[in-house]
């Protein structure tokens, strides 16, 4: 686990400061630069999500290893309104905001592992994961 536990999301410094431990993280991990920029860029748009959607949240980074691989494990969570339907949040294109509806789909294309778990009224939890090349 890299940091002494959870990283707040409750402003755009917070993104910042998500993104500048993520890019670390990976750096020391050994990540090649291309991953580097996919684990940074699905990092800041799930925080960006908690951050607008649920009004803020938290993100643990972790470095994982198994047998054969080292990778960073990044769980978002927070306590917002929850995503009604997943299946259609997840779908390139759908917002319920302003934006152009990829932050979802688009880190779930950037990482190698990415599990979504939302109840409404209760909050979200993303967790992704990437491995080293």
């Amino acid at each position: 686990m890299t940091g002494d536990g959870p990283l707040p999301i409750v402003s755009n410094a917070d993104i910042v400061a998500v993104r500048q431990q993520v890019r670390t993280a990976a750096v020391e991990s050994g990540f090649s630069l291309i991953d580097q920029t996919k684990v940074v860029t699905a990092a800041s748009e799930l925080a960006r999500n908690a951050l607008v959607y649920a009004g803020g949240g938290q993100v643990r980074i972790e470095v994982v290893e198994n047998a054969r691989r080292r990778g960073l494990r990044l769980e978002f969570h927070d306590e917002g309104p929850g995503i009604p339907d997943v299946e259609q949040a997840l779908t390139d294109g759908w917002t319920t905001g302003s934006g152009l509806g990829l932050g979802l789909s688009g880190s779930r294309r950037l990482v190698d592992e990415f599990d979504l778990d939302s109840v409404p009224g209760k909050g979200t939890t993303v967790t992704v994961t990437k491995w080293a090349r």
